[in-house]
């Protein structure tokens, strides 16, 4: 990891907030997070294994989908909180389907919005790390300032 930034630096220099990590491969391909004040979508457009930042395609997320997202991902970050303490092994992870009946229900519930949207916007995406925990309630320790795709 290159550094890390406080919260304050983060807001600062433009980097917005994590809530959800939906894939990870080699850096972050999917997830929900906040752009222009509102949580949206992002799937990576273009992985490369280049060291220059991402384009991403990016949809907005309704409230409803957001309440959802937040819940499966507080369940993913307490499985992974017992993971990481030694009392759960990745055969207990709620992704594997049939673990969590309430993971797999939002797995249900929100594939649909997991799809970009026929408008969705093609947008760079910098990342920078916090100081905090890698998976957390709240989101994940990095963050995204978004750019205008060329």
């Amino acid at each position: 990891m290159a550094g890390t930034w406080d919260e304050e630096r983060l807001i600062a220099d433009g980097f917005r907030r994590v809530y959800a990590e939906l894939d990870w491969h080699d850096g972050p391909r999917a997830g929900l997070a906040d752009i222009d004040g509102r949580p949206h979508y992002f799937r990576s457009h273009d992985y490369d294994q280049a060291d220059e930042a991402d384009e991403y395609v990016v949809w907005p997320a309704s409230e409803a989908a957001v309440v959802l997202e937040r819940e499966q991902w507080a369940i993913f970050a307490r499985w992974n909180q017992r993971r990481e303490a030694g009392a759960a092994g990745p055969e207990s992870h709620p992704g594997h389907g049939g673990v969590d009946a309430r993971y797999d229900e939002l797995t249900r519930l929100l594939a649909p919005h997991r799809q970009p949207a026929d408008d969705a916007l093609r947008l760079v995406g910098e990342v920078r790390f916090d100081d905090g925990a890698r998976y957390r309630a709240d989101g994940v320790d990095y963050w995204f300032r978004w750019h205008p795709s060329r």
